[in-house]
């Protein structure tokens, strides 16, 4: 058995419709990716899984989807503004560019003279009737969270600790996107900002990395292949306590060990320092000791706490998960290739039936058969028509090309109407793991699949 790299998924990606090269058509634009038809479906299952455990199964949670376009005072005071330039190097004599980083500064010291400073400018489009006409595309979601804190407060009369949630896209520089969705610039985020007190911060720190470890093993991902890095004092972003990241073994054909893993979700103790830029009368402290006086929000963005009498500034807690990430590591840790008896090699996705982009595929076994594919397209329609049963009408080839397509998929189930079908009203279903085959009652379908999907 086999598992998984970054170029196999590739592989598997196209062929099954999952990801495709952005623009491709014309050539396509580098650290771009379009979601294929099995793949938007397996995202919009990360997404809805991640939403459901954080949002619809806590009583302390609310959600939120802020306007991608911001204000450029948000993130003058986030203190992004202040670092959205990169450096980068041209080579005049290879008409190359590179990032200018402090590993890289040998190769600008061979470059000598042909070597010339640039920054790469951040993203700005020009906004028609905003007050100095740009507008930032936002490099985070956190911020829209912040800047809505007393409006989500006010409106909903939450007592500390309460988090919001939000699932958004974002938008980076990325000097050198690479290794498929790993590193782009447009991707998504699904992150939740939990206020806490001054003081119960450390304990509701811990308890998030427990749960978000937990959501990974309970959709999938083996314990083996997730790690936590406790970041040391000098890695830590200046406005940070404490921050643990989640690493996922993306790379397993590194000779170092260490060097296999890197992060899928960091969960971070902002402190007060966001609440503390984002309020009237506020101030932006960096790290280098410079300091920005908030002049321009119009509400102070505190909370009164009934029991002592007091307006207080909370701290944050931040679990924070790209979801193309978090995509490609299901995907990875369900990929498998097996050899079956006889030396026939098999490849499947055996991934959570919940993040599943298809169910059930229901396969007529002849397909030149009008009353075989009749039951079949009816079974598909029944089992589609719950809402709950993404359903595949499959006759793209033989029985064999049937399983094979399916099993790179992730499909769970396959249901195969034959000539004793139309006798007996029942059909064979295939277990995707397995590979085990039963004979069900047409009509016990529906019962059958919510109850082994735990739908």
């Amino acid at each position: 058995m086999a598992g998984a790299t970054i170029d196999k998924i590739v592989s598997l990606c196209k062929r099954r419709g999952f990801l495709f090269q952005g623009s491709e058509l014309y050539g396509g634009l580098q650290g771009t990716w379009d979601y294929g038809p099995m793949g938007v479906e397996l995202k919009n299952n990360v997404k809805r899984l991640w939403w459901r455990s954080n949002v619809y199964e806590r009583d302390d949670m609310e959600g939120l989807d802020a306007a991608i376009l911001m204000n450029r005072l948000v993130l003058k005071y986030s203190g992004h503004e202040d670092t959205f330039s990169d450096p980068l190097v041209d080579c005049r004599k290879c008409k190359k560019r590179f990032p200018r980083r402090p590993d890289r500064r040998h190769r600008e010291v061979r470059r000598g003279r042909h070597a010339r400073l640039h920054r790469a400018a951040p993203v700005q489009p020009h906004v028609p009737h905003a007050d100095d006409d740009i507008a930032y595309l936002r490099p985070e979601t956190a911020q829209g969270i912040f800047v809505n804190f007393k409006n989500v407060l006010d409106s909903t009369n939450r007592k500390l600790p309460f988090g919001i949630a939000q699932i958004g896209k974002a938008y980076r520089n990325e000097i050198t996107p690479k290794n498929f969705i790993f590193r782009v610039r447009e991707f998504e985020q699904m992150e939740i900002e939990y206020f806490v007190k001054p003081g119960e911060d450390d304990e509701t720190h811990e308890q998030w990395i427990a749960d978000r470890i937990s959501w990974y093993h309970r959709y999938g991902i083996k314990p083996e292949n997730l790690r936590q890095h406790v970041q040391a004092a000098d890695e830590l972003a200046h406005y940070a306590k404490a921050c643990t990241d989640l690493l996922y073994r993306f790379f397993p054909e590194r000779e170092d060990e260490d060097k296999q893993y890197e992060e899928v979700e960091g969960i971070a103790n902002r402190t007060d320092f966001d609440l503390t830029c984002h309020t009237k009368g506020g101030v932006l402290r960096f790290a280098d000791g410079r300091e920005i006086p908030n002049e321009h929000a119009v509400m102070k963005q505190t909370y009164f706490d009934d029991a002592a009498k007091v307006h207080l500034t909370p701290y944050v807690i931040e679990p924070s998960g790209g979801v193309d990430r978090i995509t490609l590591a299901f995907l990875m840790d369900a990929y498998e290739e097996q050899t079956l008896e006889g030396g026939k090699q098999r490849t499947v996705l055996h991934l959570h039936p919940e993040l599943s982009p298809v169910k059930v595929a229901v396969i007529p076994l002849a397909r030149n058969k009008p009353e075989i594919v009749a039951v079949a397209k009816q079974i598909k329609k029944d089992l589609q028509s719950t809402g709950q049963l993404r359903t595949m009408f499959d006759d793209s080839g033989n029985i064999g090309k049937c399983y094979a397509r399916q099993d790179e998929i992730g499909t769970p189930f396959c249901v195969t109407v034959d000539h004793q079908s139309l006798e007996d009203n029942e059909v064979t279903i295939r277990d995707r793991d397995s590979m085990q085959q039963e004979r069900v009652a047409i009509d016990r379908l529906k019962s059958y699949f919510f109850e082994r999907l735990s739908l």
